[in-house]
């Protein structure tokens, strides 16, 4: 198994997914439920973006065949996105976006917020979607590193769950400057992997 390659799966499916950025719009989007309903919106919500994930890891290539979309290309694109993501969590404008999607939601679908907003397009959203397909990619033929980013697509699932089970604490403790300093710093980190996600698909073409 290559561990480097689980390494940055893992480093850019959390940091495109931002389990801590998540917290507020969850206590926000569930104020009105009792402890119980939140926990089964937050267990609802996480399996069916894990679905999409998984989805996207499994069959996002074959689609982008179908398309005539080349792996060099959608790099391309693909680390432009995750470079404007990057560039909105650096700036604190993400968490304003996706406040203000959920707030949208919230009025037009009051009753499927685990479904949407929550896990549409909260965790399985354009961006992550991408970073998914990206790392599929780089897995190629290798089954084991296939089931190394199912592993981690699981992992960064489940991170969001605990988040949400334990939003009210890590809330308190995090605090508003510490979401804004952990948001910043991931957003740098997410905008040096576009760069070099930008990069190979430049090289690929090139050759």
């Amino acid at each position: 198994m290559d561990f480097e390659f689980l390494k940055t799966a893992f480093i850019t499916m959390f940091v495109a997914i931002d389990p801590p950025g998540l917290i507020a719009i969850f206590l926000s989007l569930t104020a009105h439920m009792t402890l119980a309903d939140r926990k089964t919106t937050a267990y609802h919500s996480v399996m069916v973006a894990l679905a999409i994930l998984v989805a996207a890891a499994l069959g996002g290539e074959a689609v982008m065949n179908l398309l005539g979309i080349s792996v060099p290309a959608f790099r391309i694109a693909g680390g432009l996105l995750l470079f404007y993501i990057a560039f909105e969590m650096v700036f604190e404008k993400r968490v304003e976006r996706k406040a203000h999607s959920a707030d949208e939601a919230i009025h037009d679908h009051p009753k499927n917020i685990a479904v949407f907003p929550l896990a549409i397009p909260m965790m399985a959203g354009p961006g992550a979607i991408t970073a998914t397909i990206l790392q599929a990619g780089k897995a190629g033929d290798s089954y084991v590193n296939q089931a190394g980013l199912l592993f981690v697509l699981a992992i960064v699932i489940g991170s969001c769950l605990i988040c949400f089970l334990l939003a009210n604490k890590l809330d308190k403790y995090l605090g508003n400057t510490g979401r804004v300093v952990l948001s910043r710093l991931l957003g740098l980190l997410l905008a040096a992997l576009a760069i070099q996600i930008i990069g190979d698909g430049v090289l690929a073409f090139a050759k």
